[in-house]
């Protein structure tokens, strides 16, 4: 079965300060079948700028990053390392990150649909939001 769009978003953590708050709030997109999780690991920058970074199910029960294990439905090894070290590049020493990989579900439904009309899907751009706040400044608003 073919996956909807498919997205890596990274989330960093200045000072390795991870506590597992932002999981309710995937676990309530996952449930909802927004979107599915895919693929994931956690990335630590030390105090010397070296990197370590491990999946998720690697993580042993009870530290506060092993709780995305519950919420990864396919893991596919998506992430090489190659990637890491491009999407980490920026971290700043003693920070921490989550990598995720995730497929937007909510879109298989209308690429279905688009399929089973005749069309198909020509290609998925995603904008930055900071470009996306840039033109909203010089569009005046609409009443």
């Amino acid at each position: 079965m073919p996956l909807g769009p498919v997205e890596i978003l990274v989330i960093g953590f200045p000072e390795n300060n991870f506590t597992g708050a932002i999981v309710p709030e995937l676990e309530r997109l996952v449930k909802d079948e927004t979107i599915t999780i895919i693929d994931g690991l956690f990335v630590q920058k030390e105090a010397d700028g070296s990197t370590k970074f491990v999946e998720f199910e690697e993580l042993g029960a009870g530290s506060a990053v092993s709780s995305f294990q519950s919420i990864i439905n396919r893991v596919e090894g998506l992430i090489s390392d190659e990637d890491v070290a491009e999407l980490t590049d920026g971290l700043t020493p003693n920070s921490s990150a989550a990598i995720l990989v995730f497929e937007h579900t909510w879109a298989t439904a209308l690429r279905d649909a688009v399929l089973a009309a005749g069309g198909e899907m020509l290609d998925n751009v995603r904008v930055p939001p900071e470009v996306v706040e840039e033109i909203l400044a010089t569009v005046p608003e609409i009443d």
